[in-house]
């Protein structure tokens, strides 16, 4: 059985549930209220309702039930292997896969994959994510390193913890950024909201950096590379809608209204990663070309750029 997970309350009149899902951000409001009425949390030992209000200073507990076993199925999916050897395993990870089972999910993902084509991956992060160091967005494309032992991952984990791994992203931004190169700053945490999203917070949130540099300028659109110091969820999307310029198609962070490219999902793709071998040591750094679904909107807007100079210029007397 689960060990109950404890709390202080720290501000009179919050609600429980609102207490509790601000303690635990992985947890929805929804399912939150689900386990209060499961009677899996107690406020200093007695159950009480959803709505009911907290004085401040209270024990309060909450018990998450165990995950059911879950049977992760090997699957024939073709993958983009860009480097392997018996501690590591390097893909380029196609727009729309999603890296682990989730609920609802548990075919199709990069690890159903990986179960193929490995046989032998890490188990530190449990059986429904085997050798999944870091992740990609489901609709973000790219870079993508995998442990295939406990060794590897551990040192993996450790050199992206301290940044000692570098990742480069290339995405196209609705606007014209006028500065050529930036650094926002902004603490990620869940939308207050929208359980599904990630916003910039003022409490509970996690530190996140991002640096920009423009690459290209189409008017109305362009081409940024970021770095991150941090590897929030959704970190590249939340900051460059916070400074006004969210990324093409993004189905979350974007605009409402249609997009007029053709691309599913936002355009992100992880370009670079840099890493020390886990095993001998040497440095390595892996890319994967833009896909053609971006490179598409790439070639369409330079021509029109270029469409429009000529235009310009024909009007010069």
């Amino acid at each position: 059985m689960a060990e109950p997970l404890l709390f202080i309350a720290d501000k009179a009149g919050e609600r429980l549930d609102v207490f509790l899902t601000r303690q635990q951000p992985d947890l929805s409001r929804a399912h939150v209220q689900k386990l209060i009425t499961e009677g899996a949390a107690l406020v200093d030992g007695t159950v009480r309702k959803a709505n009911y209000k907290l004085r401040g200073g209270e024990q309060v507990s909450l018990t998450v039930p165990e995950a059911a076993p879950v049977e992760i199925k090997a699957e024939d999916i073709p993958l983009d292997v860009l480097y392997e050897d018996e501690d590591i395993i390097v893909v380029n990870k196609a727009r729309g896969m999603v890296v682990h089972p989730a609920a609802g999910v548990n075919t199709g993902t990069l690890v159903n994959a990986l179960l193929c084509h490995c046989h032998d991956l890490s188990g530190i992060n449990g059986e429904i994510r085997p050798g999944i160091v870091h992740r990609l967005d489901k609709d973000t494309s790219g870079v993508m390193v995998c442990a295939k032992n406990d060794k590897a991952h551990i040192d993996l984990a450790e050199q992206i913890r301290t940044k000692a791994a570098h990742r480069i992203y290339w995405a196209i931004v609705h606007g014209n950024i006028k500065e050529e190169a930036g650094i926002i700053k902004g603490d990620i945490g869940r939308h207050p909201t929208d359980r599904k999203k990630m916003a910039i917070v003022r409490e509970n949130g996690k530190p996140a950096v991002t640096h920009f540099k423009v690459l290209e300028r189409f008017g109305d659109y362009t081409l940024i590379e970021c770095r991150l110091e941090t590897g929030r969820t959704h970190q590249i999307r939340v900051h460059m809608t916070s400074i006004g310029h969210p990324l093409v198609n993004d189905p979350k962070y974007g605009p409402k209204k249609p997009s007029p490219f053709a691309i599913e999902g936002q355009a992100l793709h992880s370009l670079t990663l840099t890493l020390t071998h886990p095993g001998t040591g040497e440095p390595m750094e892996f890319s994967a070309p833009v896909p053609e679904d971006m490179q598409r909107i790439l070639t369409g807007l330079r021509d029109r750029l270029a469409k429009d100079r000529r235009k310009a210029a024909a009007m010069q007397p």
